[in-house]
């Protein structure tokens, strides 16, 4: 008999009849794009970050009942005195837990009185104490705040202390805020050593953030008022950005800027320079005030307040009812907070 023609072998029939060789194993599922680390944690996961910087934070204060802020800026480096012998220490740096070398260290009484000191020790001897007092300052200005934005008639928490959420003026601001009894918000930033969120921030307000811009975004966007104590770079960074908002306009809500220690802030800019040279307007320097005593400046913030906010809104109430319903009688404002309907830019 003729043999019949067979058909050519192909690769695949080849290895289907290779001893050994079965089918492949099964897979694993694999994961979800929103819980693939590989992903998110990528060059092309970056626009998702940048969204969650906005999004979760926005959900906490909507969660929270958070309606506006009050920003306070100042030093981290600093931390706080409260016994009188209590030892002065300088941070490494802004954000830092970590104490600054020894020859950057406020010299004590004793090395000043040896004359082991150098010039810059004993120059930050003196700095020292007022630093510690600032700290005491800003710890008794949040208190004050927060004591009166409690009595503020409000279904929401208005003028709500928050900082950058590190140690120095930042933990001073929310400590006071915390012994007054009310909520307080952190914003810190992820640095490259180590920080730890201070602990006077209300658990559910403690925020963490990758971007400088969605952190100075979120210092913005909620805050009538900014009280901004004496720093360095990063606190001269986020007050000239605030008064730069305001002078061009970007910001359209009246917000209240407090300087506070006058003396320390004219050493370190002059202001007066930028309006004989015609950088600035003579105006400009209308868009914020000096004060030197934690009742000075709870006055102007008060004042400011009253005037650009509860005054406005008071009158303003009636209109409230007249806003279209969404479901069972809630309103836009009562589902997004009075601060997300209005500024829909």
């Amino acid at each position: 008999m003729a043999s019949e023609a067979k058909a050519p072998d192909t690769t695949e029939s080849k290895a289907a009849r290779l001893p050994g060789i079965g089918a492949p194993p099964q897979l694993a599922k694999a994961p979800l794009a929103y819980e693939n680390p590989a992903f998110l944690n990528s060059a092309d996961g970056r626009l998702i970050r940048i969204v969650s910087e906005f999004m979760e934070p926005l959900a906490r204060f909507r969660h929270e009942q958070i309606q506006d802020t009050v920003v306070f800026f100042g030093s981290a480096r600093f931390r706080g005195r409260e016994e009188a012998d209590h030892e002065l220490e300088l941070l490494d740096n802004t954000g830092s837990t970590r104490p600054a070398p020894s020859e950057e260290q406020p010299a004590s009484a004793p090395e000043i009185a040896s004359g082991h000191a150098t010039d810059l020790q004993r120059k930050r001897a003196v700095a020292a104490v007022e630093m510690a007092r600032y700290y005491e300052d800003a710890r008794r200005l949040s208190h004050m705040l927060t004591e009166w934005a409690r009595t503020v008639p409000s279904k929401r928490h208005r003028f709500v202390v928050t900082s950058g959420g590190g140690p120095g003026i930042m933990e001073a601001a929310n400590r006071g805020a915390y012994e007054a009894g009310g909520k307080t918000i952190g914003m810190n930033i992820s640095l490259p050593f180590e920080q730890f969120p201070n602990p006077y921030i209300t658990p559910s307000l403690n925020f963490e953030f990758h971007y400088f811009f969605m952190r100075k975004l979120w210092f913005a966007y909620l805050a009538k008022a900014l009280v901004v104590f004496p720093g360095g770079f990063g606190t001269l960074d986020e007050m000239f950005e605030i008064l730069t908002l305001v002078q061009t306009h970007k910001i359209a809500k009246k917000i209240t800027v407090v300087i506070y220690g006058s003396e320390y802030w004219k050493k370190v800019f002059n202001l007066e320079a930028l309006v004989d040279t015609g950088a600035i307007s003579p105006k400009d320097i209308e868009l914020f005030q000096f004060a030197d005593t934690p009742e000075q400046a709870f006055e102007m913030l008060r004042d400011g307040l009253t005037q650009n906010f509860l005054i406005p809104e008071a009158a303003a109430e009636a209109a409230h009812a007249a806003q279209p319903e969404l479901l069972n009688g809630t309103t836009l404002e009562d589902f997004l907070g009075p601060e997300f309907t209005k500024n829909g830019r």
